[in-house]
């Protein structure tokens, strides 16, 4: 199967029910997302979103965050997202080397990323494209 990479630029409703399609396969407790959500996603400087395509069908998402520190350029890949239907045909891979490719061009030096243990087949794919666990904790705040 032709995996077809490009960059988001124009919300569409094509794009706005591929993502009311997507997020609850990455979360359940993921808010849908409407139009303005989606332009205010795309519009933020520090993000580049990846849609993946196999046809004229969009298949999966991912989000390239960018930004400058004082130790340099910072890129986190975020919500990975593959339809249920495209799983083990690549589109993961395609979606993450073009992050990986559009980060180097910037000047990051590393891409960091997070992936919960049960998320096996995800796993092994960031380790097969080179990615290497971290001696680290990871801690978060939550508001409520």
């Amino acid at each position: 199967m032709s995996v077809a990479i490009e960059v988001l630029g124009e919300i569409t409703d094509e794009v706005e029910q591929a993502f009311g399609r997507l997020m609850p396969q990455l979360s359940a407790s993921a808010v849908a997302l409407d139009r303005e959500a989606l332009e205010r996603l795309v519009s933020c400087e520090t993000n580049t979103v990846l849609l993946a395509r196999t046809g004229d069908t969009i298949v999966g998402t991912l989000t390239l965050v960018m930004f400058p520190i004082p130790t340099g350029l910072r890129a986190r890949i975020e919500d990975v997202v593959v339809d249920d239907a495209a799983r083990g045909q690549g589109v993961g891979a395609a979606l993450t080397e073009d992050a990986l490719r559009i980060a180097r061009l910037a000047g990051a030096k590393t891409v960091d990323l997070t992936s919960r243990p049960s998320r096996a087949a995800a796993n092994r794919l960031y380790q097969r494209l080179g990615f290497q666990q971290r001696e680290s904790q990871v801690y978060r705040f939550t508001f409520e």
